[in-house]
């Protein structure tokens, strides 16, 4: 099908209808321009196949009327060089001519002709059949614009319920988790609380006892033997002197309990169907603790260097269970590119290259937006990956390794849920940054669009 617009159809008489007439016969070639100019058609007209052929590279008519005893080339042959060449192969074309024998007719019809004309015709019919086929052809392109809009239109919708459900699905596995994170940690609070109250007891308890001993032997230097040997067994100046130190250090242990509940229950907060005031850096901080233990030295390398430059930002109105979400799938990427680098290296590497994974915080200067850098000095990804790694089900993993789910939940999650934007920045042996933007206000509210912002600081390092 040509460019023309379907908006001719069932109108043709517009003048700027183009049609072309193939004669050798310049009588013929005038019969037919004057009734097909009469009609308020524009025609052009050629007296061989072959200048048909030429004009047909420059110009594109709706309509070809095609005569075909001709010399050197003739209609049948013009016809099939139309119909082989993909850009005209759309155009209809009626064949007229004086041959009317049932071979020629069937001939003309299997090269692609949609109508016959004999000569000498009348010019009701030529004009009556002209007009059939052209209402034919805008017909059809009209319909094939309406199935490709169409089919755009389905596959938009299609692609929005899949990120719809995909949303929905993973949006019920984080309030399934956060319900029984959150109960675990509250049911790691209470037997907290009674450790450590009896902790704090228990200290104020040996120190009145060790205070007591010490009494004992300011004013009893010379106990019996038995009371001396037993001293010497249990080495009592030694369980004096770090008992206390065994206490302080299960104090600090109940402490370490009470910032991993903290941190548990900050990480799967439920979110409820608006925002609230919520701080990043909470929600960075308890991102770290759960996966401090991922983060851990390993027999195949050491330990990740986590480097935090947080600005001076304020709490912002978002989905902080979601907004988690984006910074675990995030952070647990660049875990795993390390333990993949892991495997095809030696920990010698590691120690003159210390692994790091760098988190910045900053209001974005003079504009309503808070940006969050997570870079990391890994391996980096290629043009190919970057550019697809927002993508639906694209993953790097092998298999059973990674859905590819998780970074296109994050991209929907800032994008679409809180108005902002998620890019990424990479380079072949220097590592990745991912820049998190996200408004201060509601959207509506903002002087500024995310999209506009140049993320001068977005260096992958």
């Amino acid at each position: 099908m040509s460019n023309r617009s379907s908006s001719h159809m069932l109108d043709t008489s517009m003048k700027d209808i183009e049609l072309l007439v193939v004669d050798d016969t310049v009588a013929n070639l005038e019969v037919i321009s004057e009734i097909l100019s009469s009609a308020r058609y524009n025609v052009s007209a050629v007296t061989s196949g072959k200048r048909a052929l030429k004009q047909l590279q420059s110009q594109a008519p709706a309509l070809i009327l095609l005569d075909i005893q001709m010399p050197e080339m003739d209609g049948f042959e013009t016809c099939r060089q139309i119909k082989a060449n993909p850009n005209t192969a759309g155009i209809p074309i009626i064949f007229i001519t004086a041959l009317s024998d049932a071979e020629s007719v069937v001939k003309g019809f299997a090269l692609g002709a949609v109508d016959y004309i004999t000569k000498p015709f009348r010019k009701t019919e030529l004009l009556a059949r002209v007009r059939t086929q052209l209402n034919l052809y805008f017909l059809t392109e009209r319909l094939e614009e309406q199935v490709i809009n169409r089919t755009a239109e389905l596959k938009t919708t299609l692609e929005k319920l899949q990120q719809s459900q995909l949303q929905i699905v993973q949006s019920e596995k984080m309030a399934t988790l956060g319900n029984l994170v959150a109960g675990v940690a509250h049911e790691i609070n209470n037997p907290l609380g009674f450790l450590n109250g009896s902790v704090n007891n228990g200290k104020g308890y040996v120190q009145d006892l060790l205070e007591h001993l010490a009494l004992y032997q300011q004013h009893c230097p010379n106990p019996t033997d038995v009371i001396q040997d037993h001293a010497k067994e249990i080495d009592l100046d030694f369980l004096s002197e770090d008992l206390p130190k065994l206490l302080s250090s299960m104090k600090e242990a109940t402490n370490r309990i009470k910032d991993i509940s903290t941190s548990l229950r900050t990480f799967s907060r439920t979110d409820i169907d608006h925002k609230i005031s919520a701080n990043l850096h909470e929600g960075l901080d308890s991102t770290l603790m759960i996966l401090k233990y991922r983060l851990k030295a390993n027999e195949h390398r050491p330990a990740i260097k986590i480097v935090k430059e947080y600005g001076n930002v304020p709490v912002i109105n978002c989905f902080p269970g979601q907004l988690n979400q984006v910074f675990i799938n995030i952070l647990a990427n660049a875990i795993d590119m390390f333990d993949e680098m892991a495997q095809k290296t030696t920990f010698e590497t590691f120690e003159t290259q210390p692994q790091t994974i760098t988190i910045q915080t900053e209001v974005l200067s003079e504009t309503e937006w808070v940006e969050v850098r997570i870079r990391d000095n890994g391996t980096g990804m290629t043009d190919e990956v970057e550019a697809r790694v927002f993508d639906h089900a694209f993953t790097t993993k092998g298999v059973g390794q990674g859905t590819g789910l998780g970074l296109a939940i994050a991209h929907q999650i800032i994008t679409e849920t809180h108005g902002g934007k998620l890019t990424a920045e990479s380079a072949l042996g220097k590592g990745s940054t991912f820049a998190i933007q996200l408004p201060l206000a509601e959207p509506s509210k903002l002087n500024a669009d995310p999209t506009t912002i140049a993320p001068s600081k977005l260096v992958a390092r």
